[in-house]
């Protein structure tokens, strides 16, 4: 596993949104940066999960999150804009944004692929990706450390056979972390990282590996370290980088 350790208050009064947050990874680093102080705007598809999500983190006594119902697949660019809106309103700036919500596709050789299947995939892991990051960026411009956080996976950084869509998404998501690190570099309080988190007991790694024995990965809780850390600012000078959880 990344080798961190974080103090308690590392998040104290941060503004951090992240989707997907009403399971698997996203859910379990909603609730971590929950713990160490930060409001966290849970973002997803599924209310109830988000619900679930939010009684859990109240429950524990941390910061009380807000709930985004937030439909990335059939999103508009007005409704991207009226979120922005809301947070400023609300908030007056972001401090951490971590884009976790992406869908698999279908597993098959590229030849077998339909181009509705291809675009799906694209429109939800990287067209939604863009817009949600660009939209908020000025609001995570406005905190004195921000911190971008796209996910990755290992068929994003070396092309392999079968992962389809899902790959090339995963390939693109890399380009638009570098090309946003780049062009943060010395302009802005914002630094922008991808994070690889590896086989983990997710419903997603169930969906692609459906023989395998789910008992042997980590639960997604065990794979935080890398997460609170570039969210935090012990990352402050870390920009550009492709890290892996375990």
């Amino acid at each position: 596993m990344f080798d961190y350790t974080a103090r308690p208050d590392l998040l104290k009064g941060r503004i951090i949104l992240v989707t997907g947050a009403g399971r698997g990874i996203g859910a379990a680093a909603a609730k971590a940066y929950a713990a160490l102080g930060a409001t966290v705007l849970l973002l997803g598809k599924t209310e109830a999960n988000l619900n679930e999500v939010y009684d859990q983190i109240e429950a524990a006594g941390h910061p009380q999150p807000v709930v985004i119902p937030f439909n990335l697949e059939t999103a508009l660019p007005h409704q991207y804009d009226e979120l922005a809106v809301m947070i400023e309103e609300q908030f007056g700036r972001l401090d951490g944004l971590l884009n976790n919500a992406s869908i698999i596709g279908p597993r098959t050789p590229l030849e077998q692929l339909s181009g509705d299947n291809f675009m799906r995939v694209m429109h939800i892991n990287v067209d939604a990706t863009f817009m949600l990051t660009s939209t908020l960026l000025p609001l995570l411009k406005l905190s004195e450390d921000a911190s971008v956080v796209f996910t990755s996976s290992s068929v994003g950084r070396k092309g392999r056979a079968y992962w389809g869509a899902y790959g090339v998404s995963k390939f693109a998501t890399e380009g638009l972390m570098q090309t946003l690190a780049d062009e943060l570099e010395g302009v802005a309080p914002v630094r922008s990282n991808s994070i690889n988190p590896g086989a983990t007991r997710t419903a997603m790694r169930a969906q692609a590996y459906p023989s395998e024995n789910p008992q042997n990965n980590p639960l997604p809780e065990e794979i935080m370290p890398v997460y609170l850390y570039l969210m935090g600012p012990d990352s402050k000078d870390v920009n550009g980088q492709a890290l892996n959880a375990q």
